[in-house]
């Protein structure tokens, strides 16, 4: 409960030491990010002694690209750093991708390579995935402390074009698993990266809604691969095409960076103010520029000039207080049962005639892909907190229907449509909070220190529970029956709705900076 108790403490101002670096020049004219956006020159007033240059705000300007007619406005401070932010999504679209590309062509990848029948091997071949993810999530902080988030997407493009190739040419068990695990090593660093890239390069106002572009790439990344998988079930080859298809988006992660932007907080962190500022005048807008590069001071004056940090420093207050909400949010997100979930979706749909498990994994994607996209527009609005209750609330409530449907049947094609709508109801609440929320504040929460270790950390956890439940899943409903696994779900979800009560602190409109600043009991209150 120690988080959900604390009290908002507001930013301390650091003396302006800073000043002295900030180069006036950055700021006479309109700077253009990567990726070609301008904005709005800035009105400069000179002094009568020509030494200082004042910034002037014009009244009628909210964000960098509000543009007003009339009496109407429109809020466009996304925008700047939407291309950004959709450019480290491409990840997240690998990552679906990659999900659902075995769904269908793992039989046929078995009868070439000559294990078929063999379900040891063929778990194997899905599973080495995720233990490749787990190596991955553990060394991204490494990376992303020295190299910064753009050479680390760079870098980690290498293993995930590598892992599709090696698997599109597989001619053999023992080939087909280094591709999969080299493809588990990239998406590992990815799913850390990304949101730590998200939450540090977007506007505050923005954060929850750009966040969400996590959520969305991997469902359309898992609906693609599931389209494409159509043709496996007439050509045995044609699973070699879909990997060679997933080196592309790698490819294009690795040109795109090249034109992103570099966090801010982390230029900040080695030393590199000026960056810091040109890119906060880009994306945020000139008025952000001051208090941005004072808040980052005020931190780095806090956690030390250091930039690398101690896995030793999560056993450490208050990195230890998130580190324990980020492990505890995985393992609830996970024994919530998303996974048993949509493995079983397929049987379920199966129980009211669609034999075809592409189309039925066709409907889940897409369910989850409209879920998603009412997280991007709520997050921002009703807050992370509120998002996440609600969606374990909901969770809870899909499974005791189906529940319901299974144990008290009042007509078998009315138990088999309750089925089918739990079964939704679930994947929607799912997508809508504990599935983008879980993996937004977990960044939001963590210092800047010690961001990258405590995400690698997390995901860490969530790569063994997911591992854990895809391998005791089936062997839990062979011994309860599925009734009983799925009540199991609801009450975990139920446990979760409460977690997120008491340890859950909102995040929505506050800065990084301020967060970490009222987490932190460390540092002296403003007097």
């Amino acid at each position: 409960m120690w988080v959900a108790t604390v009290l908002h403490q507001p930013v301390v101002p650091v003396p302006p030491i800073f000043g002295s670096h900030l180069n006036p020049k950055l700021f006479h004219k309109p700077k253009t990010c990567g990726f070609g956006f301008r904005f709005p020159p800035v009105k400069l007033k000179v002094s009568a002694t020509k030494k200082q240059l004042q910034t002037q705000k014009p009244d009628d300007e909210d964000s960098p690209t509000e543009w007003k007619s009339n009496d109407q406005s429109v809020d466009l401070g996304w925008l700047p750093a939407f291309p950004h932010v959709l450019t480290a999504s491409m990840s997240n679209f690998l990552f679906g991708y990659h999900i659902g590309v075995m769904n269908g062509p793992i039989i046929s990848i078995a009868q070439e390579l000559g294990f078929e029948g063999d379900p040891i091997l063929e778990g194997l071949v899905v599973s080495i995935f995720i233990a490749g993810a787990f190596v991955g999530s553990i060394s991204c902080s490494s990376l992303v402390d020295k190299l910064g988030c753009r050479r680390t997407f760079q870098i980690d493009t290498i293993p995930l074009i590598l892992g599709a190739i090696v698997s599109a040419q597989a001619h053999s068990l023992d080939e087909v698993l280094l591709g999969r695990f080299l493809v588990g090593l990239g998406i590992g660093v990815n799913t850390v990266l990304v949101p730590i890239y998200i939450s540090e390069v977007a506007p505050t106002k923005y954060r929850g809604s750009l966040g969400t572009l996590c959520q969305i790439g991997t469902c359309l990344g898992i609906i693609l691969s599931l389209f494409l998988g159509i043709p496996a079930e007439d050509d045995p080859h044609w699973w070699r095409t879909m990997f060679y298809i997933a080196s592309i988006p790698g490819f294009l992660l690795s040109l795109g960076m090249q034109f992103a932007v570099e966090s801010p907080r982390w230029l900040c962190r080695v030393g590199k103010i000026n960056d810091a500022a040109a890119i906060i005048h880009n994306l945020w807008g000139y008025s952000e520029v001051d208090k941005a590069i004072e808040e980052f001071q005020s931190v780095i004056k806090n956690d030390g000039s250091d930039a690398d940090s101690r896995w030793l420093e999560l056993l450490e207050e208050p990195h230890s207080r998130v580190a324990f909400i980020g492990g505890v949010l995985f393992v609830l997100q996970q024994f919530a049962g998303i996974n048993g979930v949509l493995y079983f979706s397929s049987l379920t749909f199966q129980d009211v005639g669609i034999a075809s498990g592409a189309l039925a994994s066709l409907f889940v994607g897409l369910t989850n892909f409209v879920g998603a996209l009412c997280a991007s527009f709520f997050m921002d609005t009703q807050g992370r907190k509120k998002l996440l209750i609600g969606s374990y609330l909901g969770m809870a409530v899909s499974m005791f229907v189906i529940v319901f449907a299974i144990n008290f049947p009042l007509d078998e094609d009315f138990s088999h449509n309750l089925s089918i709508l739990g079964t939704l109801m679930y994947i929607f609440t799912f997508a809508i909070g504990a599935g983008p929320v879980t993996g937004l504040i977990i960044p939001e929460l963590s210092s800047n220190r010690t961001r990258g270790k405590i995400m690698g950390f997390s995901f860490s956890v969530h790569w063994v529970c997911n591992f854990l439940v895809g391998l005791f899943f089936l062997d839990l409903v062979e011994i309860f029956g599925v009734a009983s696994v799925y009540a199991g779900f609801g009450s975990v979800s139920l446990l979760s709705a409460v977690f997120a009560y008491y340890f859950i602190v909102e995040t929505k409109g506050r800065s990084l900076e301020e967060i970490e600043l009222s987490l932190n009991s460390n540092f002296p209150p403003k007097r």
